[in-house]
């Protein structure tokens, strides 16, 4: 490993691994009385108990808390399949920065951290989980594999795609998609990090190649990546101010209370129209605030792999 590689990761994530793990054990311990309450790497997860079925793998300490019955169902019994996408273009390093912490993400720091979290939750059930990457190429892509060398070599992969910062790099999201499709042969989970920052011509492609990721009975969860506070509600203060379009390097100049409400309206907009498309194709669409925290994606993958199985 070069120099300069070591310099550009002392940037970034200090210790990806880790605030992973504790994301996920913050989660965990906030489960009280939930059905998951109890998920560790001994077994894969819990579901309820049919009348019928054997009573050898009933969960009674949970019975006990919650008068409920439910059953331990092992990892040989719910291996699944991930595959974690990840659009890299320029607008999703928005907000520009150098250091990541929990606490301050921008929006590739976040899909980054979430697609980690996701990874520590997989490995925990010994699942296979494989990785793509992309901005204006398809710039990195790994298959579906369970082990501990795979797991870091996808860990080092996330850990550079915070650091490369892109510049001025468009995406044509639905083009890699459809590469992405042609790869994954055996029915998978997908989740798609994106900021779904696309022209008007682009939304209607990305669909198509959305609708050809499910083809394969494909479970697709999109995860909307954004920064609410300034991409939706525009909260800027009212000075003067050049605002500057990260993938094209065009530029405006205006006070932002002047479009303000007219800005926040058309985003609202298309936001529901996304969620509505997103609907009718049976996508699960789930929006990703980069100043909220990771309950959203934990829990989506929760219910989501409990459906899967």
């Amino acid at each position: 490993m070069d120099l300069q590689h070591e310099l550009n990761k002392a940037s970034g994530f200090k210790n990806l691994e880790l605030l992973a793990k504790r994301v996920v054990e913050g989660f965990i311990a906030g489960m009280h009385k939930s059905p998951f309450h109890g998920f560790s790497a001994e077994f894969a997860e819990h579901k309820i108990y049919n009348q019928g079925e054997s009573t050898r793998h009933i969960d009674w300490k949970l019975f006990a808390k919650t008068d409920k019955l439910y059953t331990k169902r092992y990892d040989d019994e719910t291996n699944l399949r991930c595959h974690i996408i990840i659009d890299n273009s320029s607008s999703m390093h928005y907000p520009e920065m150098d250091d990541f912490s929990i606490d301050k993400l921008n929006k590739i720091g976040f899909s980054v951290l979430a697609s980690a979290v996701l990874m520590h939750m997989l490995k925990k059930q010994r699942d296979a989980v494989g990785l793509s990457i992309y901005s204006d190429n398809y710039d990195f892509y790994a298959p579906e594999k369970g082990s501990e060398r795979h797991h870091r070599m996808l860990l080092n992969q996330l850990s550079d795609a915070v650091v490369s910062k892109p510049l001025n790099k468009t995406t044509e999201t639905y083009r890699y998609l459809h590469q992405i499709a042609e790869k994954i042969h055996r029915r998978s989970m997908i989740f798609l990090f994106t900021d779904m920052f696309q022209t008007s011509e682009d939304e209607v492609k990305l669909f198509e190649a959305l609708r050809h990721l499910k083809y394969n009975k494909h479970e697709v969860i999109l995860f909307h990546v954004i920064d609410k506070d300034k991409e939706l509600k525009f909260d800027f203060d009212n000075k003067p101010k050049r605002f500057i379009d990260v993938e094209t390097g065009e530029h405006i100049n205006l006070y932002a209370d002047a479009i303000k409400d007219n800005y926040n309206k058309a985003v609202s907009n298309y936001f529901d129209a996304l969620r509505l498309k997103c609907g009718q194709y049976k996508i699960k669409y789930v929006e990703a605030d980069i100043n909220n925290h990771f309950n959203n994606v934990l829990t989506t993958y929760m219910v989501e792999r409990q459906k899967f199985v």
